[in-house]
């Protein structure tokens, strides 16, 4: 008799093999049997008859770090059957000074709306303040390079000295034997963008002996893709570390013909021996500040230094003269073909709030200045990053990037409900939708993947990438993270202009042996976990 038995369902097993019917056994948080439809017997049993029974999925780029703090259920990506979110695009939630402490330094996402207290200085200590605050999934971080250089240096724009370079690499260090997954960079924002491909080398060589992962948002997706890519493929062979592109994409049209000579080049790689992977969004815009638009020389000190040169008419002629002409960065606003695609989604300030859902180009027009100007004038005025969407990529390279096997899925996104303070801001689609538009727009109806491909990308493939240990597959002995869903109905509601809509189809989902969802339903059960990546405690 077991605790649970999951019967006659469809059993994707994530190894992207043909599925069969049958029953799951769980007791406590593991599966101890898999057996013929109808031979296990539970003390609770869950029908799936006529239901995909397959590993909880794992969000490989989770930006839930402080929308977990706010509500640990995670239901924005839960009712999809994600049950690890994988958190820290460049910036992670720790290691943190006393100064980052004092100035509140909250990464690229920072949410003005949602208030905690830091009670952590470390990374490993900040996940578990996640579980012991109670949260719903499983949570897992990369330790970020834009982090390590903020706690060692600031926000300056010049290369760390040699002890400083030393302190990055041991914080490095102590993150991945807390249980940190790897290092990752975002190296088209300061103060990343300042990082120089040898200091990667260097932090990465750390990492690298911890059996850590190498993660990038690349230094540039549009005029400097293959560029950028190059720089990626060297970091991986001189640290001698595996190594993953953030959210692939090709930004801008004049670009987007790059993608096939991109996928070549890491095929190539791949070929020749190298672990070179990649994480993809469903949606055709990006999401970020407001504030990318502007050259990485303007963010030079941080965020008040930046809006102290916009508020100076010299300089910020020179920033604009920058934007309109400078294509040594990732230029946001040109690979955007202008305002009308740059949509407005999260304001600090609430004067600034009814803008949402507008773009910079109505806005402009709404006041009767140059998009530019108003653009600076509303970082001004909001004293922050504002959430921006940018739409800048093709569905044709969505398309084919679904179909490549070393691909596997992420949102990019916080996980949230439509209430409380994630009411008042519009998050993209992909918090919401993401994994239930891979399902049920690429997967069933367009028919670009198989269902069981397509699984094994959301939940083994992505495990082995990070190293992890008895998750991702649905094998006796494994942590029971069971996603159960009907694949002839799982679609995503959430639109640019109405987010906050949760998907549909998933049925029933377990994280470590207890039913967080079920009939569709939040139970409030919070039985998430840190989960650790290779090199915790390995000293």
């Amino acid at each position: 008799m077991h605790d649970i038995v999951i019967r006659g369902g469809t059993i994707y097993d994530g190894s992207g093999s043909a599925p069969f019917v049958g029953d799951i056994g769980i007791d406590g948080q593991a599966i101890t049997a898999i057996g013929a439809p109808g031979t296990l017997s539970g003390q609770q049993v869950i029908n799936a008859d006529g239901l995909a029974v397959a590993p909880g999925f794992i969000n490989m780029l989770s930006w839930a770090v402080e929308s977990l703090i706010e509500d640990g259920r995670s239901q924005g990506n839960l009712r999809q059957g994600v049950t690890l979110e994988v958190l820290g695009e460049g910036f992670s939630m720790g290691p943190l000074s006393d100064a980052m402490k004092a100035a509140g330094t909250r990464g690229i996402l920072g949410n003005n709306d949602i208030q905690y207290e830091v009670d952590w200085t470390t990374l490993g200590e900040y996940l578990e303040s996640l579980v012991r605050r109670g949260v719903s999934t499983n949570v897992a971080s990369f330790v970020g390079t834009s982090t390590l250089r903020i706690h060692a240096l600031g926000y300056e724009d010049r290369p760390p000295t040699p002890a400083e370079l030393e302190d990055m690499q041991e914080l490095a260090a102590q993150a991945m034997r807390e249980g940190a997954v790897g290092l990752s960079s975002a190296l088209i924002y300061p103060p990343a963008a300042y990082a120089s491909t040898e200091e990667l080398i260097a932090l990465a060589k750390v990492v690298s002996q911890y059996g850590g992962l190498y993660i990038s948002h690349l230094r540039s997706e549009g005029d400097h893709f293959l560029e950028a890519l190059e720089e990626l493929i060297t970091i991986s062979r001189e640290a001698n570390i595996r190594a993953e592109i953030y959210h692939l994409k090709a930004a801008g049209r004049k670009n987007w013909g790059k993608m096939a000579q991109v996928i070549e080049r890491v095929e190539q790689a791949r070929r020749d021996g190298m672990e070179i992977t990649a994480d993809m969004y469903m949606y055709p815009a990006g999401g970020t500040g407001l504030n990318a638009i502007i050259p990485p020389w303007a963010h030079d000190g941080g965020d008040a230094a930046l809006l102290a040169r916009l508020r100076d008419p010299e300089t910020r002629a020179r920033v604009k003269q920058g934007i309109l002409e400078d294509l040594s960065w990732e230029n946001m606003y040109l690979e955007a073909d202008g305002p009308d695609k740059i949509l407005l989604a999260g304001f600090t300030t609430e004067a600034l709030k009814p803008l949402t859902g507008k773009t910079l180009a109505e806005v402009a027009a709404m006041r009767g200045t140059d998009p530019i100007e108003t653009a600076f004038d509303l970082l001004i005025e909001d004293g922050g990053r504002i959430f921006t969407m940018y739409f800048t990529m093709s569905e044709d390279n969505i398309r084919r990037q679904v179909q490549l096997p070393w691909v596997s899925f992420c949102s990019d996104a916080e996980s949230m409900s439509p209430e409380g303070v994630f009411l008042k801001s519009n998050p993209h689609p992909r918090a919401y939708g993401n994994f239930a538009r891979l399902l049920g727009h690429y997967v069933r109806d367009e028919g670009l993947v198989p269902l069981p491909e397509a699984i094994r990308r959301l939940t083994s493939f992505p495990a082995s990438v990070l190293r992890l240990q008895k998750r991702g597959s649905l094998q006796v002995g494994n942590f029971a993270d069971i996603a159960i869903f009907d694949a002839a109905t799982v679609r995503d509601h959430a639109t640019f202009a109405a987010p906050h809509q949760f998907a549909e189809g998933m049925v029933h989902v377990l994280v470590n042996g207890t039913p967080v969802i079920r009939d569709g339903e939040h139970t409030d059960a919070k039985p998430g976990q840190v989960v650790r990546g290779p090199g915790w405690m390995k000293d």
